[in-house]
């Protein structure tokens, strides 16, 4: 009887997908897309949100091999693999982090490299971007969001695009990760293959009824942000915009 017991224990236990145990963390999926910030105790303070990228080990592999067999530069023979993929990384790819956001008295926005969009952190929209990563580093970019102001704050959904208007999302391997100030982690891989798109709306965190809910969205539109508006029914006018060069 104890045996049954333990294998329903231990098939409870497996339909809540809580990511490594050891490191603390939440992994939203299909099978489970969502979660509470409320009554994970996580809806105060800062919430950081983190997104990271870098070259598909697959892609990594076969490009190496493609340029040892043309020896254009037989000094790349004796780069480490990692490295020839970062150079990679950083000739041909810049994804950019962006939330828009949607206030309780009806304010609506985007927080975004493009137009210097940064926000504010301690005033409406409660919605700041730290930086413009444009090199897939190991820091990435990150978007605060103060949920002290929570009651101030209706819905937001936060989105990834390429600036440089070349599809790669099947060429990397980006992730978003939630810090909130309190309790786990919250992991979101866009490990979906959808080689021709240019922008993936990747999760939503909605005011519903005083309970903050993150949801996970990944779902990729080959438009860009005002392709993302119409889907979410945003409402907001969007023109061309550019990046200041470095």
């Amino acid at each position: 009887m104890a045996f049954w017991d333990n294998l329903w224990q231990g098939q409870r236990a497996s339909q809540f997908d809580s990511g490594n145990a050891a490191s603390n963390s939440i992994e939203l999926t299909k099978r489970r897309p969502t979660v509470s910030l409320s009554k994970q105790g996580a809806a105060t303070g800062n919430l950081r949100v983190n997104l990271s990228w870098q070259m598909r080990t697959s892609d990594i592999g076969e490009r190496s091999r493609q340029g040892n067999r043309l020896l254009s530069n037989p000094l790349k023979l004796f780069k480490p693999e990692i490295v020839q993929g970062h150079t990679l990384g950083v000739v041909n790819v810049d994804l950019d982090l962006g939330c828009m956001y949607e206030l309780a008295d009806g304010t609506k926005g985007v927080v975004q490299p493009l137009g210097n969009l940064l926000g504010d952190l301690n005033g409406p929209p409660f919605v700041k971007l730290s930086g413009d990563d444009r090199f897939g580093a190991s820091s990435g970019e990150t978007v605060y969001v103060n949920l002290d102001q929570r009651d101030a704050i209706k819905r937001l959904l936060f989105f990834v695009y390429i600036y440089d208007q070349t599809p790669a999302f099947d060429r990397t391997h980006a992730h978003i990760t939630l810090y909130p100030s309190n309790g786990p982690r919250i992991e979101i891989d866009l490990d979906e293959q959808a080689p021709q798109a240019r922008s993936c709306a990747v999760f939503s965190l909605d005011n519903v009824k005083g309970e903050l809910v993150v949801r996970r969205e990944v779902k990729y539109v080959y438009g860009f942000q005002a392709e993302l508006d119409r889907l979410y029914g945003w409402g907001l006018q969007w023109g061309r915009g550019y990046k200041t060069k470095t």
